[in-house]
């Protein structure tokens, strides 16, 4: 039997600048001989990425918001991480579950409760190995949005939405350290690269 693949999760507010560093990651473990698969969330499968357009353009209800959230997660379970884990690979998503606790519990102010038990349902047994957090100060974040593509409803979001999200991101880190590593986005990418590295050693 394959061993374990390693689960690994990218998570940030918007302008983060998170996604830039999943490449750097898969050659990273690529050199070491990890098998890697990258994927996203919202999105990641079929069905997902029908859901991820739908979530991040139209406006709906707050339960509706989460629960479709977490059906997109259900389904990327089954088709991608967990076949990919139990192959031996390892898998990179552009988000997981943390981001619904930061944006639909923090940012839009759902029952933290409530998220807490669609985690239970649909992912009772599968944490990340490790989560890397990149945190950068609202005012960074903002400008690097407004240099980029359109925006989507999420990224539209007024500073304090956004300073809310990042403040439960941060509780989540302080309250899961084990699989945590915050990296301070505003560094350079190579200084920025050098943390990743060291968190990647760590789990290695």
């Amino acid at each position: 039997m394959n061993e374990r693949g390693r689960f690994i999760t990218f998570e940030g507010i918007d302008g983060a600048g998170k996604s830039t560093h999943i490449g750097f990651v898969g050659d990273f473990l690529a050199a070491r001989g990890k098998t890697t698969v990258s994927s996203r969330e919202p999105g990641g499968t079929a069905l997902g990425e029908k859901l991820r357009d739908l979530l991040l353009h139209e406006k709906m209800h707050l339960d509706t918001e989460a629960l479709l959230m977490f059906a997109s997660r259900r389904e990327h379970m089954a088709q991608v991480i967990e076949p990919a884990l139990a192959s031996g690979a390892w898998v990179l998503s552009d988000r997981f579950s943390d981001a619904s606790f930061a944006y639909q519990s923090g940012g839009r102010g759902m029952d933290r409760a409530r998220i807490e038990a669609l985690e239970n349902w649909v992912h009772p047994h599968l944490q990340p190995d490790l989560t890397l957090l990149f945190d950068v100060p609202l005012e960074v974040a903002r400008e690097r949005l407004d240099a980029t593509r359109d925006l989507d409803k999420f990224e539209r979001e007024q500073e304090e939405f956004f300073a809310r999200c990042r403040a439960e991101y941060l509780r989540r880190a302080a309250q899961f350290p084990h699989r945590f590593a915050v990296i301070d986005s505003t560094q350079s990418i190579a200084a920025t690269r050098q943390k990743i590295s060291e968190a990647l050693e760590s789990l290695l």
